[in-house]
C-alpha cells in the first residue's frame, strides 16, 4: 500500500513538472499577462510561439513574419526589467535580482496585420534548474554520467536553497505585515477608548454645569 502510494506520488510530481507549458488565446487589442513568483538570482526562460488562425480550414497556422509580440517583464518594485516587440517566435531570458510576483505580459505588436483575427500563444516558462542546458555542459565539459548527474544534484540543492530563503522573506514580511497590522489595531482601540473616556468626562462636566445652574443639586 505504502508503494503504491509512493509510486502515485512520484507520477504526480512528475506531472507537475513537466506541464509548465500552455497556450492561450489573445485578440488584437487584448493583453495577457503572468505571475511568476520567484526567489532571488534566479534565471528564467520564456519560450514562445504565436499563431494565427486560419477561417478556412478552423485551426491554426504559423504566424505571418509581421506578427509579432510585445513583450514587457516587471520585477515586484515594479521597474520594468525587459519591454521590447519579438518576432512570432523566440526566446526571452532574464535573471531575478528581487525576490517576489515578477510580472510577464504579453500583447499583439499591431492590430492591423490580421484584421481581427485571434492568436494562439504556446508559452514555456522555465525556472532555475530547468533553464540549464545540459547537453551543452557535457559536449563542452565532457562530464561522465556521473559527473553529470552530480551537476544536476548540486544545482537542485542550490535551487531548492534559493526556494528556503525565499520562502523565510516571505515568512518575515508576513510576520512584519502581521505585526503593523496588529500595532495600529491596538492603537486605534487606544484612540477609542481615549475618545469615550474624554467625551464621557466633558458630559458629566456639562451636566453637572446644567444642574447648578437650575439648582437641582
Amino acid at each position: 500500500m505504502l508503494k503504491l502510494i509512493f509510486l502515485v506520488l512520484t507520477a504526480f510530481l512528475l506531472i507537475i513538472d513537466i506541464s509548465n507549458a500552455l497556450y492561450f488565446h489573445i485578440g488584437e487589442t487584448e493583453r495577457k499577462c503572468f505571475i511568476e513568483e520567484l526567489p532571488d538570482q534566479t534565471d528564467v526562460i520564456v519560450n514562445y510561439k504565436v499563431e494565427l488562425y486560419d477561417p478556412r480550414s478552423g485551426g491554426y497556422m504559423p504566424a505571418s513574419t509581421g506578427i509579432g509580440m510585445h513583450v514587457e517583464i516587471r520585477d515586484p518594485d515594479d521597474k520594468t526589467i525587459l519591454s521590447r516587440v519579438y518576432s512570432a517566435e523566440g526566446k526571452i531570458s532574464f535573471t531575478s535580482h528581487v525576490p517576489g510576483e515578477h510580472v510577464i505580459c504579453m500583447y499583439s505588436n499591431s492590430t492591423a496585420w490580421f484584421s481581427g483575427s485571434q492568436l494562439r500563444v504556446h508559452l514555456d516558462i522555465q525556472v532555475g534548474e530547468h533553464t540549464i542546458n545540459y547537453g551543452e555542459i557535457v559536449q563542452k565539459e565532457k562530464l561522465t554520467e556521473l559527473q553529470l548527474r552530480i551537476r544536476q544534484l548540486l544545482d537542485q540543492v542550490e535551487q531548492i536553497t534559493k526556494e528556503q530563503n525565499y520562502q523565510r522573506y516571505r515568512e518575515e514580511r508576513f510576520r512584519q505585515t502581521s505585526e503593523s497590522t496588529n500595532s495600529r489595531v491596538l492603537w486605534w482601540s487606544v484612540t477609542q477608548t481615549a475618545v469615550l473616556l474624554i467625551m464621557g468626562a466633558w458630559q458629566m462636566k456639562h451636566l453637572k454645569s446644567f444642574f447648578e445652574a437650575k439648582k437641582l443639586v
